[in-house]
């Protein structure tokens, strides 16, 4: 059927007028490059969705012909050249036609590097299509789109951050685990893509939620991942824990879960703070303080604050602390993670930071009183 186009040279296309039975109420195709090659990538409509799939250049040709025929009446492809269409009639006969593109588009063809993601498009992860976010052939769905951005920023700082680890199995707790999309993906990206041994312990308060986690979890083998319903401030593992997670741990659930990972020594710790409210409740509007004077720069001052004080206390307990955007501001202002490996190193300087900021706003902080105050008790 598309013999005749060179698709390295198309840089647009649509499908429309969609079949009676079809899902999907229209189709955008658009040339793209990731890693240096040429792809084609088909954008699908549904009324309340849209799906993202990726294909080679060998690939396409069957992909649209078969959404020529089971989804949509029309096609319309144009390149450098040429604008071809392809219609199907009621009674199923093929109409081509072959036109001189009288508005020529010549494109710099580029894909978003975001989304060579560690974690393909159209990789099914079987747990994920269970919770929502994918459907059964790879495709996210639309709602799930920035979290399964955020999952794969996560995925690319994880890498990084074990990327010396020489043991052949990983212990791993994730505090405040919730639905556990993380979870499942870190179980999976282990287990099946880099092929490392690990142990997965999910915590967290809500016990339908949990339960549903273990189903899921014994649904698919996944025998070395287990969620239990529990408060991190009072959780205590049975085993070595190498690393510890909390996504979005509300207000001072991060404070605890930071205090296991230095009590513990955890080797390593990566946390997306949330909802930090703490400080900010302690800090008084003040038109002699620039930072007080309004809520909003208060609020986020806080948070700022809030955050170097657990850096510094990490650096302190001796752990080497980097501060990372984990997704860009505009799909979410949660966009700090923290990460920290534990070397052994203290850095005195770093408690004395934090006294003092503790002093200059005459404030509390959850876990320096964690560390220091409950000693002292």
């Amino acid at each position: 059927m598309f013999s005749t186009i060179d698709f390295k040279k198309v840089y647009k296309g649509s499908l429309s007028n969609p079949r009676k039975n079809s899902e999907y109420i229209k189709g955008n195709i658009r040339l793209i490059e990731i890693s240096k090659v040429y792809h084609i990538q088909v954008e699908l409509f549904t009324k309340t969705q849209t799906f993202h799939r990726n294909y080679s250049l060998d690939e396409i040709a069957i992909e649209l012909e078969k959404l020529l025929k089971t989804d949509f009446y029309q096609l319309s492809i144009q390149d450098e050249e040429y604008i071809y269409g392809f219609k199907y009639t009621a009674k199923e006969h093929l109409l081509k036609n072959k036109v001189k593109n009288s508005n020529p588009k010549f494109v710099t063809i580029s894909h978003n590097k975001e989304k060579n993601y560690l974690l393909k498009e159209g990789e099914v992860v079987p747990a994920l299509v269970d919770l929502g976010v994918m459907m059964k052939d790879g495709r996210v769905v639309k709602a799930y789109y920035d979290k399964y951005r955020q999952i794969n920023k996560f995925l690319e700082i994880f890498d990084d951050t074990i990327k010396n680890y020489d043991k052949d199995v990983i212990n791993i707790i994730d505090f405040g685990c919730g639905k556990s999309y993380l979870t499942f993906i870190l179980y999976y990206y282990l287990i099946n893509i880099k092929k490392i041994k690990a142990n997965i312990i999910g915590l967290d308060l809500k016990k339908d939620v949990i339960n549903k986690c273990n189903e899921i979890a014994k649904k698919y083998g996944y025998d070395s991942l287990h969620f239990e319903v529990g408060d991190i401030s009072l959780y205590k593992p049975s085993f070595d824990v190498d690393l510890i997670i909390t996504l979005h741990a509300c207000d001072t659930a991060t404070d605890a879960a930071m205090y296991h990972a230095i009590k513990l020594k955890a080797k390593y710790l990566l946390s997306v703070p949330c909802c930090q409210h703490e400080i900010n409740m302690q800090l008084k509007k003040s038109s002699n303080n620039i930072m007080m004077e309004y809520g909003i720069i208060k609020e986020r001052f806080s948070a700022l604050l809030t955050d170097t004080i657990r850096a510094d206390l990490l650096k302190y307990f001796g752990y080497d602390v980097d501060i990372l955007e984990f997704v860009d501001f505009s799909s979410s202002p949660k966009n700090l993670l923290v990460r920290a490996k534990y070397t052994g190193n203290r850095n005195e300087e770093a408690l004395r930071h934090v006294e003092a900021a503790l002093k200059e706003y005459n404030i509390k902080q959850a876990l320096y009183s964690m560390l220091f105050e409950k000693s002292k008790s």
